[in-house]
């Protein structure tokens, strides 16, 4: 591969205390991974020394000022701050929320300008990334923001991807939001995505009920015969392959997602529970629908072992592999579709 055709990825690295650091510097011990891209890390060449000497890791780093510098044989570090900042590792604090932030926001605006193709985010702390700048439940509403398009979260393995049609949101609150337009919504994004992003030529989607048993002909609730049902039978007139709803117990317990391309859970925990207790170590968060490629590991900060040196990578190897997998089909659809004829 010529190294100038390699893939700019661009990493934010989360809350400075962490795991965020450490699964970075241990996905990249592998020097073999810069075969398959050009990484380069948004935040202070200063902050990575400190974790590398917590965790005994000898692996080099390339201080950068421009992405331009960015050297594609090289782990680059965009130094995006001189000062030196106080780091108390497994301990969430408002310095290590507020240097989270200035990391994403810097890798945002890179990605927005296309100065990196694609970008993984480490994990934050929801609470003390938390400011006048940042007033989101988490990464997938601040992009939606930031970026082009209407997102869905996508958690996703080779054998399983579940998006979710309401994201995070108090549980009291799932039945209210989702109504027709939402699920039509949702059920767009993702089906676009597995098209364009995957490259399923006649994707084959599932919808999960809200209520246990499906609503057990409204005994439980009728959210699911009045909102759900005649939503999706709408949706199939259009021609897609979509179908539900599905008592999730059952769909998961009886493993029917593996007859499906794509399944959307009504709410956060319906899909993630599952998801995590099936795939945790090798999942990857996926932000389809916006108009760049967003990954990021399917864990969250990990104070309790931050600096432990305990931490596992593979969740965020799969987030590196699969934005660039990602970024290549979504380039070739580009490519196919391009310059199409219209049908008069």
């Amino acid at each position: 591969m010529d190294k100038s055709d390699k893939i700019i990825v661009g990493i934010s690295i989360g809350d400075l205390n962490g795991i965020g650091i450490e699964v970075i510097l241990k996905t990249f011990d592998d020097k073999r991974m810069l075969e398959f891209c050009t990484p380069i890390i948004f935040g202070a060449t200063k902050v990575i020394s400190y974790h590398k000497k917590a965790l005994e890791n000898e692996i080099q780093v390339h201080g950068i000022t421009d992405v331009n510098q960015a050297n594609p044989t090289k782990i680059n570090v965009l130094n995006i701050w001189k000062e030196e900042v106080e780091i108390e590792l497994g301990k969430p604090t408002k310095i290590s929320g507020e240097y989270a932030l200035k990391s994403l926001e810097s890798a945002v605006n890179h990605l927005k300008e296309n100065k990196i193709d694609v970008l993984i985010t480490a994990p934050i702390n929801k609470e003390n990334i938390q400011s006048d700048d940042f007033h989101f439940p988490g990464h997938t509403e601040f992009l939606e923001e930031k970026l082009d398009g209407k997102s869905l979260m996508i958690l996703m393995t080779d054998a399983l991807r579940i998006g979710l049609i309401t994201g995070h949101i108090p549980i009291s609150k799932v039945a209210e939001t989702i109504t027709p337009a939402l699920i039509t919504s949702k059920v767009e994004t993702m089906h676009t995505s597995l098209i364009q992003d995957f490259g399923i030529s006649k994707p084959k989607i599932a919808v999960l009920a809200l209520n246990p048993h499906c609503g057990d002909k409204g005994v439980i609730g009728k959210e699911d015969d009045e909102i759900i049902r005649p939503t999706i039978a709408a949706i199939q007139e259009t021609g897609k392959l979509v179908f539900g709803p599905y008592a999730a117990d059952g769909f998961f317990g009886n493993e029917t997602y593996k007859q499906f391309d794509g399944v959307l859970a009504t709410y956060h925990d319906q899909g993630l529970a599952p998801f995590k207790a099936l795939s945790f170590g090798k999942g990857v968060n996926f932000t389809a629908g916006l108009s760049h490629i967003r990954t990021s590991p399917d864990h969250g900060t990990g104070y309790d072992i931050a600096g432990k040196n305990q931490a596992k990578s593979s969740s965020f190897e799969e987030a590196l592999f699969t934005a660039i997998q990602l970024f290549r089909n979504r380039e070739e659809y580009k490519e196919l579709t391009k310059n199409q004829l219209k049908i008069k």
